[in-house]
C-alpha cells in the first residue's frame, strides 16, 4: 500500500497556499448559490477571499443558526445547493437537524482516514456505526469502499449475532465507536471465539490511552477520526500518533469561543471548519468543539496543519443567579477594553448562594476600571479579579462553573 494516499498530502508550503488562493474563492463563489449562504455572504467578493486572514472576516454560522434556518425552511435550511431529490441520501441527526449525502466519490472524504490507518483491498471491515437515520454507518462505508475494502453493514447492538459474523466471515477491521469493540471481543471471549480483526477505525466518542492500550494488547491497531454529520472528516490520526492531521477537503481554525477571532498557535480554542464541498457549502462552521493547532510538521510526512483532537466542548453557556452567561458575551467583554489578553468568568457558589468571579488578564492595577464593563456585558455584578497575563489556564474555557451538582 502506498505511504500516502495522495499527492495533496505531502504538498509544500507554497502548493498550499496556492491551492488555498485558487479554491477558496471558488469554494465561496459556489456556496453563494445555495440561498441561505447568499444572505450570509452577499456583501462578500469571493474573488478576494484567497488567504486565511480573509476568511476570518466572514461570519461564523452557528449549529443553532442552522437548526433555526432549518425549521423555518426544511430540510437544510437553504445551505446546500442541489434539490432535496438530487441528493442520494437524507440523513436525520438528534436535533432534528438533516444532513445530504451522496454515492458520488467518497463524499465524506473518510477515504483517506482509512488508508491512514492501513485499511484497503483484501479488508473486510465491520461496520458498526448506524445505518439508521444517521450518517455515520454510510460515512464509514463510503470509506471503506473508496480503499477497495469489503464492508459487513453490522450496525449497532446484537452483539452475539457481531462476533458470529466477524467469524464466518474473517472481518478483519472494525468501524464503530471506540468502546463498541471491547463489548464484542469480551463476547466473543465468552463464546470462544478467535477474531481476526487487527485494525479499528474509530470515531463518535473518546478513545482514552488505556483503551487503545487494552487493543494494542490483542494485537489490533486502533486509529481515530475526527468528524461531523454536518462536515465530513476533519481531522485523522496517522502512525506518527502526534495529534491529527486535518483533512485536504476542509480549512480548519481555531477560534477564541464566542468569537471568530483566530487564537496564536498552540492555544486552545473552538474549532471552525470551512468545507470545500461543493453540494453542502458551510463556511466557518462553529463545531462546537476545543482543540488547538499543534507546531511543525508530522513525522508520518503529511504537511498539512495538525490539531491536537478533541479537547471539549467550547459552549460553556452557564445560568449563574438564574441568568445565562455566553462565552459571546465574556468576548464582548475582552473587546471593550484593548489593554486586556483574556479574561476568565468563574461561577461558584457561596453557602447556598451563586458567585461570580471575573478574571482578567490586564495590566491595570484597578479591578474598578472593569465593574461597570462587567455588569454591561455579563447582566450580572461579580467580583473582579486581575491576573497576570499569560496566568490563566490554556484549556479553552471563558467560562468555568466551580459549583457542585452532587
Amino acid at each position: 500500500m502506498p505511504s500516502h494516499y495522495d499527492d495533496l498530502e505531502t504538498r509544500d508550503e507554497d502548493s498550499r497556499h496556492e491551492a488555498l488562493a485558487r479554491d477558496l474563492p471558488a469554494a465561496l463563489a459556489r456556496a453563494r448559490t445555495a440561498p441561505a449562504m447568499a444572505r450570509l455572504l452577499r456583501d462578500i467578493d469571493p474573488a478576494a477571499v484567497t488567504d486565511r486572514a480573509a476568511l476570518a472576516r466572514l461570519p461564523v454560522i452557528r449549529k443553532a443558526e442552522l437548526s433555526e434556518a432549518q425549521r423555518k425552511s426544511p430540510p437544510f435550511g437553504g445551505f446546500a445547493t442541489r434539490l432535496t431529490a438530487e441528493f442520494d441520501h437524507v440523513f436525520q441527526s438528534p436535533g432534528p437537524i438533516y444532513e445530504p449525502g451522496r454515492r458520488e466519490g467518497d463524499w465524506w472524504r473518510l477515504g483517506r482516514f482509512m488508508h491512514a490507518s492501513g485499511v484497503g483491498r483484501g479488508d473486510i471491515v465491520q461496520n458498526c456505526f448506524g445505518y439508521h437515520l444517521t450518517p455515520a454507518g454510510m460515512m464509514f462505508e463510503s470509506g471503506a469502499r473508496a480503499v477497495d475494502a469489503a464492508v459487513l453493514p453490522a450496525g449497532t447492538g446484537q452483539t452475539e449475532l457481531q462476533v458470529r459474523a466477524a467469524v464466518d466471515i474473517g472481518t478483519t477491521c472494525y468501524a464503530g465507536t471506540p468502546d463498541f469493540l471491547k463489548v464484542i471481543l469480551d463476547r466473543a471471549d465468552d463464546m470462544g471465539e478467535a477474531l481476526a480483526i487487527r485494525r479499528a477505525v474509530v470515531g463518535g466518542g473518546a478513545l482514552f490511552p488505556s483503551l487503545r492500550q487494552a487493543y494494542a494488547d490483542r494485537g489490533i491497531v486502533t486509529r481515530q477520526c475526527y468528524a461531523t454529520a454536518d462536515l465530513g472528516n476533519i481531522a485523522y490520526e496517522t502512525d506518527a500518533l502526534e495529534g491529527m492531521i486535518v483533512d485536504e477537503g476542509v480549512i480548519v481554525e481555531i477560534v477564541r469561543p464566542g468569537t471568530g477571532d483566530p487564537v496564536p498557535e498552540g492555544e486552545v480554542g473552538e474549532v471552525l471548519v470551512t468545507t470545500l464541498n461543493p453540494d453542502y457549502p458551510l463556511v466557518r462552521f462553529a463545531t462546537g468543539d476545543l482543540s488547538a493547532v499543534l507546531p511543525g510538521t508530522s513525522p508520518c510526512g503529511r504537511t498539512n496543519m495538525r490539531i491536537k483532537g478533541w479537547m471539549g466542548r467550547a459552549d460553556q453557556t452557564t445560568k449563574i443567579k438564574g441568568m445565562f452567561v455566553r462565552p459571546e458575551q465574556v468576548a464582548a467583554l475582552v473587546a471593550r477594553h484593548p489593554e486586556i489578553a483574556r479574561a476568565r468568568v468563574i461561577a461558584d457558589r457561596d453557602g447556598e448562594m451563586d458567585v461570580m468571579t471575573v478574571q482578567v488578564e490586564s495590566p491595570a492595577e484597578s479591578a474598578d476600571l472593569y465593574a461597570r464593563s462587567v455588569a454591561d456585558t455579563l447582566k450580572l455584578k461579580g467580583d473582579v479579579q486581575i491576573v497576570a497575563p499569560g496566568s490563566l489556564p490554556n484549556d479553552g474555557k471563558v467560562i468555568e462553573d466551580r459549583r457542585s451538582y452532587d
